[in-house]
């Protein structure tokens, strides 16, 4: 069960909302959030009803799935705290026998009320960057060994759609036979069940390069894919959660796909702050990567079908790379591009090359 209440419909419900999309760690049943109940999750999302329904409680959600073993907070709050009206929820779910899933910064096992309540009623409370807070892997150049084509996806603005247009990218590519791993870098990767992954933001900065850097070797050693998929975080020009930099900077990804939401003139949450001319952000991957964007996708929020058609020709004609719609149209054309620009990543091509490599 998701708890997301007054907030799902919101950039703060993003957790939910990859969640309610993908998930094979957690079977969602669920979400809490009385402001929409009644409605289907992915309806509310994005147009597309899921069978997941919205409740306006825990106690009526449970009514209806009393096999639920988990209470998920399925927001990113500024600052990573829970919500005081959350507080209440959360002691009732521990209470009624759930466990509790958090990937805020605040731990709740921390917290004396509900760790000594989760003892108590024998569940458990796991705080997803609690996981990765303590790790100390430095740097050791074995990014190098890594022979995978890296696709990285950054945004113009945090809480875009960064990681749900890598899943798709890694998705399309193994439907076309193409053998892709996504990495992921943030909590929600972990609750929705990624294999490789890490919490960026909760690793102290020094060792930032090499967690990542270990992360995508691991990956390509053991699951020895054509194509590593890494989505960004936060987002390079944002003052308050600048990111992307580590991961563009040390992986110098042969693609890189660019989320942007034309419809936003400030950064999320922060409207002091205006999103700089997508210009720059061109420029700056060019200079960290040595390479152009390879395409540009669009998050349409409040913008009508007339204006995405619009803007989407706009940009493809200022700068003559694909703009694509994911959650319209899917990835398909980035991928026929990668398979025309990388003839190595072709089914054929890549089982001579492997087995060369073997012999």
């Amino acid at each position: 069960m998701i708890l997301a209440e007054g907030l799902y419909a919101t950039t703060d419900g993003k957790t939910a909302h990859g969640l309610v999309r993908k998930s094979l760690r957690y079977k969602i049943v669920g979400v809490i959030d009385s402001t929409l109940a009644g409605r289907d999750a992915g309806e509310v999302l994005d147009g597309k009803p899921r069978g997941i329904k919205i409740y306006a409680s825990l106690r009526e959600a449970l009514r209806e799935h009393p096999e639920a073993k988990w209470l998920i907070i399925g927001v990113a709050t500024p600052g990573g705290v829970l919500p005081p009206h959350y507080r209440e929820i959360v002691r009732e779910a521990i209470q009624s026998g759930l466990g509790v899933v958090s990937g805020l910064h605040e731990f709740l096992s921390d917290d004396p009320e509900l760790s000594r309540l989760a003892r108590e009623k024998g569940v458990e409370i796991v705080d997803v960057r609690k996981i990765y807070y303590n790790m100390r892997i430095f740097y050791t150049g074995r990014i190098r060994e890594v022979r995978a084509l890296r696709t990285v996806v950054i945004g113009t603005d945090s809480a875009v759609g960064k990681r749900t247009v890598a899943l798709m990218l890694a998705d399309e590519l193994n439907a076309r036979g193409v053998k892709a791993t996504f990495v992921g870098t943030g909590q929600t990767a972990w609750m929705q069940g990624a294999k490789h992954v890490l919490v960026l933001d909760s690793v102290i900065n020094d060792f930032v390069p090499g967690v990542l850097e270990y992360t995508v070797w691991r990956a390509y050693v053991e699951e020895k894919p054509q194509v590593i998929v890494v989505p960004g975080q936060g987002s390079l020009l944002h003052p308050v959660f600048p990111g992307s930099y580590e991961i563009l900077n040390l992986l110098k990804p042969e693609v890189t796909i660019l989320q942007h939401a034309p419809a936003r003139r400030t950064f999320d949450g922060f409207p002091e702050y205006p999103i700089p001319p997508l210009e720059k952000y061109l420029k700056l991957v060019e200079l960290l990567t040595d390479r152009p964007v390879f395409a540009i996708t669009l998050n349409t929020e409040n913008l009508s079908r007339d204006e995405v058609a619009r803007v989407k020709e706009e940009l493809e004609r200022e700068y003559g790379i694909p703009v694509v719609v994911p959650l319209e149209e899917g990835v398909g054309r980035i991928v026929d591009l990668m398979l025309e620009r990388f003839p190595q990543l072709r089914v054929g091509a890549w089982a001579r090359t492997s087995s060369a490599s073997t012999a």
